[in-house]
């Protein structure tokens, strides 16, 4: 029997699709990861209930399955993941066609509605749906941060670390597989360890991966800037397998805003961050998340945002207009006061430019050398990153087909030889 999986949000629902799709091809099942091609007799959709645009994605998938249910094109439907564990009441009132509806942890119960039971023994397995040589590695669930205006707290609960040994365990077995490339994520990855082991251990768990044979490359995703553990930068500095990367959500500079969003930090300690992360490790590139429209946030402390973006000059930036959203303190404790119009023109503001800088950043690298990865032959073109560059959300660099011998999963050195507002473009050397 075939089961169509579709993963809708982050990366972190993307690993929870890999083990249930493990879980199922271990009792027979033949598992897809393909929205576009579905054609099983059973769908499951790992829904995302972030904001409401994704929420809104999420809805409009599971409505069009419950119709072809209705049609007879397929004979169950099951709903999992963030949107499912927010809204599971109200889910089942408006759409009761699927067949069932699991949280964001208690997805295992799908397979004994199957007539099936979870395989503690392949817990640590996946299916992967990336490319063979690169995962994401997830290190942790839940966040205890509580900033004013995210539902991930109401959804995914406490931070809750997994133990470093598993973690480790995960990784030795994925290079068995081939995977060279991890992605740490997290939603609050400089947490990690603290439930666990009473500090903060997340130099030492990048620190054992990056002594893993056949580790080629880390790179480490979403930060929080309140109590960054600066052990962390001597690891990243001193270890050529970990990615002069680092994904820090910084949402924004001015002091009124940060202390209404809840966030602990202010102006000058942000500044005092950036500039000391890269003063730690020359050259690394940062990614970062700002968001505009906060309630109260003024033309002033606008101004600050954009005056703080051109003295930070991110490598990578991107923003988002605040949205209200249910049963968070920022929807119990402000008027979302900031009209519509004005939110979306600060936005386009910002993003003008941080399009400039990265720009600006881009042409600086023509010329340069770099040791960069294959992801995959397009067209006329092999498609590949550098060790700045996270894939799907990051620049890539391209490389002529008509080079003979090269291969998605390995890696080469190149020169720049152009660069546009998004992309690089070289030559292997």
């Amino acid at each position: 029997m075939k089961i169509d999986i579709i993963t809708l949000g982050c990366s972190k629902n993307l690993v929870d699709s890999e083990r249930l799709m493990r879980q199922l091809e271990s009792v027979g099942y033949e598992v897809t990861h393909d929205a576009e091609m579905l054609t099983g007799e059973i769908a499951v959709v790992n829904t995302c209930g972030f904001i409401a645009d994704a929420q809104e994605e999420s809805i409009n998938m599971i409505l069009e399955l419950a119709q072809r249910k209705t049609e007879g094109d397929l004979k169950r439907l099951y709903v999992m993941g963030c949107l499912s564990e927010r809204f599971m009441d109200e889910l089942g009132k408006e759409i009761p066609e699927v067949d069932r509806y699991y949280g964001k942890f208690d997805w295992t119960r799908l397979l004994s509605d199957l007539g099936h039971e979870y395989d503690e023994s392949i817990s640590n397995e996946r299916h992967i749906t990336t490319p063979s040589h690169y995962a994401y590695l997830k290190i942790s669930e839940g966040c205890n941060r509580k900033c004013a205006y995210c539902a991930i707290p109401i959804i995914t609960g406490a931070h809750r670390s997994r133990p470093m040994e598993e973690i480790l365990d995960e990784v030795r077995h994925l290079v068995s597989q081939g995977v060279k490339e991890f992605q740490v994520i997290a939603q609050e990855l400089t947490f990690y360890g603290l439930d666990l082991y009473k500090e903060r251990r997340i130099a030492q768990l990048v620190q054992a991966m990056a002594d893993i044979p056949g580790v080629e490359w880390i790179r480490l995703h979403y930060a929080y800037p309140t109590d960054f553990p600066m052990e962390l930068l001597d690891v990243i500095r001193n270890n050529k397998n970990v990615c002069k990367y680092l994904d820090i959500a910084l949402q924004h500079i001015s002091d009124n805003v940060l202390d209404a969003m809840h966030r602990h930090i202010g102006k000058e300690e942000t500044y005092n961050l950036i500039d000391n992360i890269r003063k730690q490790v020359p050259g690394i590139h940062l990614r970062t998340t700002l968001m505009v429209g906060f309630p109260g946030e003024t033309d002033e402390d606008f101004k600050e945002l954009c005056d703080f973006v051109s003295w930070a000059r991110f490598e990578r930036m991107g923003a988002f207009a605040y949205s209200e959203e249910q049963g968070t303190p920022s929807a119990r404790l402000y008027d979302d006061n900031i009209p519509e119009e004005v939110k979306q023109e600060r936005l386009s503001r910002l993003m003008r430019l941080q399009q400039k800088i990265s720009a600006e950043i881009q042409e600086n690298k023509v010329g340069k050398e770099m040791r960069i990865v294959i992801d995959r032959k397009e067209g006329d073109w092999y498609v590949g990153r550098t060790e700045y560059d996270s894939p799907e959300v990051d620049p890539e660099i391209l490389i002529p087909a008509s080079v003979d011998g090269l291969a998605p999963g390995m890696f080469y050195n190149v020169r720049v030889t152009k660069a546009d507002d998004f992309d690089l473009y070289g030559e292997v050397i």
